[in-house]
């Protein structure tokens, strides 16, 4: 049964990850409510279309802070007046500590632009051209402390076009994003996402009943 999730979601930038989560839910296919966005940088878009779509916001400036662990803790006690219920970073750029993770197991999820364990960290488009590979994409997985290393909740694929440069190739790659996080935040909504203990002590591993989890380039 589906429930409305309080969805706490950091930004840094221009906030179209966010804009296509305010889109799912005034469209009614995803049962969420985004309670807060905060971000670190007072001047970002992002913090526009929140205010446009009467969402709460809150800046946290990272440089008003000595240490990653105690912007966190000023991120979680936002996130924590606001009661979320599950963390979204959308463009967030910023590593997280174990201060804000500790507080909320698997439940901060984030959107990489490259089809994980390839090409983690920054400009994964750029890394993918010079690669030289024919199929790239975007990831949703739960955070953990490592760089874009957490459990894969889904993926979606994007072909390497003859002629693509970075910006050719990112835009095609957020036009899945847009609509691959909706789709997942929907499915943790609805129940249809478990964490399971990886084997002899391995990495853990995402289930999600009854749905498919990776969509090719046609869809």
């Amino acid at each position: 049964m589906a429930v409305t999730l309080r969805l706490g979601v950091l930004v840094s930038g221009s906030g179209t990850n966010l804009q296509a989560i305010l889109d799912a839910v005034a469209a009614r296919t995803l049962d969420a409510t985004v309670a807060v966005v905060v971000s670190n940088v007072a001047g970002a878009r992002a913090l526009e279309r929140a205010r446009a779509a009467e969402a709460p916001v809150a800046v946290v400036e990272h440089g008003a802070y000595a240490t990653r662990a105690a912007f966190d803790a000023a991120v979680l006690d936002v996130l924590r007046a606001h009661a979320v219920d599950v963390v979204v970073l959308a463009g967030f750029m910023r590593l997280l500590t174990p201060v804000l993770l500790g507080a909320f197991p698997h439940r901060v999820v984030n959107v990489h632009p490259a089809l994980l364990p390839a090409f983690p960290g920054v400009h994964s488009q750029g890394q993918a051209l010079a690669y030289g590979v024919r199929v790239t994409g975007c990831t949703v997985h739960f955070v953990d402390e490592g760089t874009d290393s957490g459990p894969i909740i889904a993926q979606a694929a994007v072909p390497v076009l003859e002629g693509d440069d970075e910006e050719a190739l990112r835009l095609r790659i957020l036009a899945r994003e847009h609509a691959l996080l909706p789709r997942v935040l929907q499915w943790i909504a609805e129940g249809k996402v478990t964490v399971e203990a990886g084997a002899a002590g391995g990495r853990p591993r995402v289930g999600v009943a009854g749905e498919r989890t990776f969509f090719g380039v046609d869809g």
